[in-house]
């Protein structure tokens, strides 16, 4: 079956953990021989894995990429939010 993990409460899976789960879909399906049903589901859940991975990486590239343009030739030690996190 899918290597997915049941979300429970209201808390979003990080970041990693996503990752994590997405790369365990992709070893189930290279090393196993998962029924198609299972296949189909695996698929779907990694492309929403990915999708959600790469929203992540945008928003970090985005937050980094202000703090950078805000303070030009200055360096300050900042806390970095990213949104959705």
């Amino acid at each position: 079956m899918a290597a997915r993990k049941e979300t429970t409460g209201a808390k979003e899976a990080s970041f990693e953990e996503s990752l994590a789960e997405l790369e365990a879909i992709v070893a189930q399906m290279e090393n196993g021989e998962p029924s198609l049903a299972d296949l189909m589901e695996n698929y779907s859940r990694g492309i929403r894995l990915s999708q959600k991975c790469m929203k992540a990486l945008e928003r970090a590239e985005k937050a980094m990429d202000l703090l950078v343009k805000e303070k030009t030739g200055e360096t300050e030690a900042l806390e970095l939010k990213i949104e959705g996190e």
